[in-house]
């Protein structure tokens, strides 16, 4: 009986923790001289658990989807390109350093030695070429759609099975964000 009650104030506790909800903030789409390009921020991404993980080693990425479509009247939308991004973090004990790869930038490698720049730069997006300037036409409707999510963490042999509840608990996605404009 004792189990059970443990049990259950771990899942309502957990609950009470992941009720402040990921989410996209900041989004700015701007044109260039060729390019359509996209910034953007996620917020509410690193609870403690996840802080907790980073810093024992286990390695995190987060994915980001984004999408253009023409937006039509009494048609479907058409796509116009979508994209996958990844940032990956991974903190190095011996160096005392956190490492960043993010996939718009050729996976460079970018080295901090706080938690905090370590996750600014993680939940950041900045300068996402979403598409060429000739490939839209003018006085038309645009949406963008953005989307993140934290890559499902793997653990080595079946242990995956055995702390399926935990590994759950690192998880997030946040809602699709849409803009409209029109170029």
């Amino acid at each position: 009986m004792v189990w059970i009650f443990t049990l259950c104030t771990c899942l309502f506790a957990s609950g009470i923790a992941w009720g402040k909800d990921a989410r996209i903030t900041d989004v700015i789409i701007t044109i260039t001289a060729d390019d359509l390009v996209l910034c953007f921020r996620v917020e509410g991404c690193f609870t403690e658990e996840l802080q907790q993980a980073i810093v024992n080693g286990v390695p995190t990425t987060f994915t980001f989807l984004a999408s253009l479509d023409r937006v039509r009247r009494f048609w479907r939308d058409k796509n116009l390109d979508s994209l996958e991004i990844h940032h990956t973090i991974k903190y190095n004990n011996l160096k005392n350093e956190f490492v960043i790869t993010r996939s718009e930038d050729n996976d460079r490698r970018i080295a901090v030695s706080s938690l905090s720049e370590a996750k600014s730069i993680m939940a950041k997006v900045e300068n996402l070429k979403i598409a060429e300037l000739e490939s839209l036409e003018k006085d038309h409707r645009y949406q963008v759609r953005i989307k993140a999510e934290l890559s499902k963490i793997t653990l080595p042999f079946y242990l995956h099975y055995v702390f399926r509840f935990f590994l759950f608990l690192w998880d997030f996605e946040t809602d699709w964000y849409t803009m409209d404009f029109t170029y």
